[in-house]
């Protein structure tokens, strides 16, 4: 059935739209775009007074399956997605085994159209076992539908190892997602070195950890002319040499998380493990620096890293406790609570960093609402306000440091294809 999405402020930065239109959605698609739009014998979906933006796509989503079901599962991921009003994730490579094979990649492909929410797209390792040793099967992924390759929780230490990749992933017109710790400076740190890991004892990881190892791989990328994208950028350093590096016109996209965004190091006071994260939360500088290079585009896009654990995985001491935290359920709502409602960056800008930039770099036809293309979109409540509560996530997974943090500006509800899959909040 054709439904009318009726009377919503339409923000569409793809196509610079922003004002109250109505939306028509026909055959799973948009059909048109424009002011009273006939509703007789169409559903009609009153968005009156809220906001109308193509679905979220997250870069950067661990869905633990298959190996860390307990943490995790495609179909819970997706749940937590739909919640938060994203229609596509993506499905990293740190699994147990890892996604390093053409089957690993199809075994993705089963458990989403199994879960039947979301788009979920797969990123293969670039290594065997992401272990940093042997490339791994790129381009039998690429032919199953990996978007990209990358190693994440780890970068790839071997520089001519990595060029080679690179010029692979040239070859397939993919890009490369790194995660930049140069492991040598790294240790075994807990949290960003400075004046917290002094004071609780803890060894922590230094801004260079991120930083020479991102200075190397912007030299190979400028080489190979491979597409890099940087994964949760956190400190000021990794900030600018991207930016130097676009002017240079090397092919390089950045991404950075809310909690590098909205917490310093401050959030691990008292050893609290869900304000442990790698990279780490680092200084009121480097907050500002990342928020800055958002604004300004240097940074692409907004990544998640929804990285769940089990609580019981997270009650251990600090040093025990793994790192990452959830955030599927609560990216949008914290960013236009505390960057949009104080005008650190515009509606449009947050909705095109969570949309239509990152469905460009993975080379995707979403993150729009342009006619002819898939019906996947969002509709926000910016006045509605809420209490992060981590007890009603759909992710299984509940660390984050969020937890009662108040917060506006909250997904009611989620198509994907022109079906509703959250409404109000309940998943359907």
């Amino acid at each position: 059935m054709e439904m009318v999405i009726r009377g919503g402020t339409v923000v569409d930065p793809s196509q610079n739209i922003d004002g109250i239109f109505d939306v028509l959605v026909a055959e799973g698609k948009i059909a048109r775009i424009a002011q009273n739009i006939e509703a007789e014998g169409r559903e009609i979906i009153d968005a009156a007074g809220k906001v109308v933006v193509p679905g979220f796509i997250d870069l950067h989503t661990h869905l633990r399956q298959p190996g860390g079901e307990a943490k995790e599962t495609v179909l819970t991921g997706s749940r937590a997605a739909a919640a938060g009003g994203y229609t596509g994730i993506t499905a990293l490579p740190n699994t147990r085994p890892v996604i390093d094979n053409a089957q690993m990649v199809a075994r993705q492909n089963e458990l989403a159209a199994k879960a039947n929410l979301v788009r979920v797209w797969p990123v293969g390792a670039v290594t065997k076992g992401s272990e940093g040793n042997e490339l791994a099967e790129i381009g039998g992924m690429v032919k199953q539908g990996a978007r990209a390759v990358t190693d994440d929780g780890r970068g790839v230490p071997d520089a001519r190892l990595l060029r080679n990749a690179m010029l692979y992933c040239r070859e397939l017109d993919i890009p490369l997602f790194e995660h930049c710790e140069e492991e040598a400076l790294a240790g075994n740190g807990q949290l960003h070195e400075g004046v917290v890991s002094a004071r609780l004892g803890l060894q922590g990881m230094p801004a260079a950890a991120e930083t020479v190892m991102l200075a190397r791989d912007l030299v190979l990328a400028k080489e190979t002319g491979c597409r890099i994208h940087i994964m949760h950028v956190s400190c000021a350093e990794a900030v600018e040499l991207i930016r130097k590096a676009k002017k240079e016109g090397i092919p390089v996209t950045a991404e950075v998380t809310p909690h590098h965004l909205l917490l310093t190091d401050e959030a691990v006071e008292g050893y609290n493990t869900n304000a442990k994260m790698k990279p780490p939360l680092r200084t009121a500088e480097d907050v500002a620096a990342v928020r800055k290079g958002l604004a300004d585009g240097t940074i692409d896009a907004v990544g998640t890293d929804h990285a769940p654990h089990t609580e019981s995985e997270k009650a251990n001491d600090f040093i025990s406790a793994p790192f990452g935290i959830v955030g599927l359920e609560t990216a949008f709502p914290l960013l236009y609570t505390h960057l949009v409602r104080p005008g650190v960056i515009s509606l449009s800008q947050l909705v095109e960093r969570m949309s239509w930039r990152p469905a460009a770099i993975l080379g995707v036809p979403h993150g729009t609402l342009k006619p002819g293309g898939a019906a996947d979109l969002a509709i926000i409540d910016t006045q509605q306000e809420q209490i992060i509560e981590k007890e009603r996530f759909y992710s299984k997974g509940k660390n984050t440091p969020f937890d009662r943090w108040p917060v506006t500006g909250i997904p009611v509800l989620t198509m994907v294809a022109g079906t509703v899959v959250m409404r109000d909040g309940k998943v359907e």
